[in-house]
């Protein structure tokens, strides 16, 4: 695991399932500004 991002420091690239069942990849919203909220799956501990 790595460690926590620092302020300012750049997110790694990574692809995450989007809820239309297609793949997001965050290099798909280079030059615009994102926010990332991760929540638990409904029913899961966490």
């Amino acid at each position: 695991m790595r460690e926590p991002l620092k302020v300012g420091e750049r997110a790694p690239e990574f692809k995450l399932p989007a809820d239309d069942g297609s793949t997001v990849e965050l290099s798909d919203f280079r030059g615009k500004n994102v926010v990332l909220f991760f929540f638990p799956k409904a029913l899961t501990p966490g």
